[in-house]
């Protein structure tokens, strides 16, 4: 590999789009949390939820600012830090039968949404060199980096946010040029494990994914976890094709707009409601434009663990909406995961602040220090 020494920022490559649907998102989730406080009374999220928009702008701008030489140099001391972290809520008085977050003061922090963005530093450093994804043990290591966290994850238990790790290894590797034979063998054997992860599911993770298979639409809503699906489809239904914004409240009856966690993992609902189908399109059109923006950065930079971070960046805030929307309409099964910008959630807001905010840093500055193979299979 060529050692270069090219470090200047060119601001003619600045992602703007990037920005505009950052902000278009965050304004959207804003006024889908206070829509939520209209239908169902105060909540004082509104107020709390801009506090943390306010701080996402220094996150954005602590990750566009330092070098990523810096975050490669000590991306794994990073994902050690944050495997610690994992483990210290299992010592914490548990919340809604979970053990997700450390309390700090007036807010709880999560560290699973560190361990994400640490996971996908780790392993693009060791995915940089060719030899560790061009032979089939060189594989292995990605595996262990990858089922540590989601084991810990796993365990909390948060199931949506364990479901991340495999798309994200699986395009990292895609985009680091392993071997399709490689890829396959790694399908087979996920498929393989799909047992071994059941059982170590808990009973209700477990009833989760067989609700989907006993989905009632209409009707009186049925307990348990079914409730949850029935209210969200409900909700949607209700906003129609333009939303209660132009065609007025759907109805006067308060309960059937009552669907707990409407302002963080369904907040989506929030948006079907307010502002219909046409809503809902605008607000997944806006993703795709900054997930397009994002591989269009990655395609640009030749460096390649700027390169491969930025594929991981945009494969985790994909999935997350894949999993997010998909979950409200009964596609996949209903999980802790929140919509990226959107959802009311700190840790999430700034993480993920601070991820486009390396997307920035990456597509600013095209000098690297290592060049990258050429892309191959």
């Amino acid at each position: 590999m060529a050692v270069l020494q090219t470090f200047d920022i060119r601001w003619s490559r600045f992602p703007l789009m990037l920005l505009i649907t950052q902000a278009a998102l965050l304004v959207i989730g804003l006024l889908a949390i206070q829509r939520g406080d209209e239908l169902v009374g105060d909540s004082g999220l509104v107020s709390r939820h801009l506090i943390w928009v306010m701080l996402s702008v220094p996150a954005l701008i602590l990750g566009g600012v330092l070098p990523i030489r810096f975050w490669r140099e000590h991306s794994y001391l990073f994902f050690g830090i944050s495997l610690a972290l994992l483990v210290v809520p299992y010592f914490m008085p548990a919340r809604g039968g979970s053990h997700r977050w450390i309390p700090l003061g007036p807010i709880n922090f999560q560290p699973s949404e560190v361990a994400k963005l640490t996971y996908m530093m780790a392993l693009a450093h060791y995915l940089m060199y060719r030899d560790n994804y061009r032979k089939l043990w060189g594989l292995v290591v990605p595996f262990i980096i990858t089922l540590i966290p989601m084991g810990l994850i796993l365990k909390e238990p948060d199931l949506g946010t364990s479901l991340l790790f495999l798309p994200v290894l699986f395009s990292m590797l895609f985009a680091a040029g392993a071997r399709l034979s490689h890829l396959l063998m790694i399908i087979v054997l996920g498929v393989a494990l799909m047992p071994v992860g059941w059982t170590a599911m808990s009973a209700e993770q477990k009833s989760r994914v067989t609700t989907l298979f006993s989905q009632q639409d209409g009707g009186v809503a049925p307990r348990g976890d079914g409730y949850h699906l029935h209210q969200s489809k409900q909700m949607l239904a209700l906003g129609g094709v333009w939303g209660s914004h132009v065609s007025g409240p759907a109805t006067d009856d308060s309960y059937l707009y009552h669907l707990p966690a409407s302002r963080t993992d369904f907040i989506f609902c929030l948006v079907g409601e307010r502002w219909g189908l046409w809503g809902c399109f605008g607000v997944i059109g806006l993703y795709l434009l900054m997930f397009a923006q994002g591989l269009k950065i990655s395609t640009q930079t030749e460096e390649p663990f700027s390169r491969l971070l930025a594929v991981g960046i945009v494969t985790i805030l994909c999935t997350q909406l894949i999993i997010n929307t998909g979950m409200t309409v009964g596609l996949t099964p209903i999980t802790g995961l929140t919509l990226p910008l959107l959802s009311y959630g700190g840790s999430s807001m700034l993480m993920t602040s601070f991820s486009l905010g390396l997307l920035l840093n990456i597509a600013i500055r095209p000098g690297f220090e290592v060049s990258g193979q050429t892309f191959r299979y």
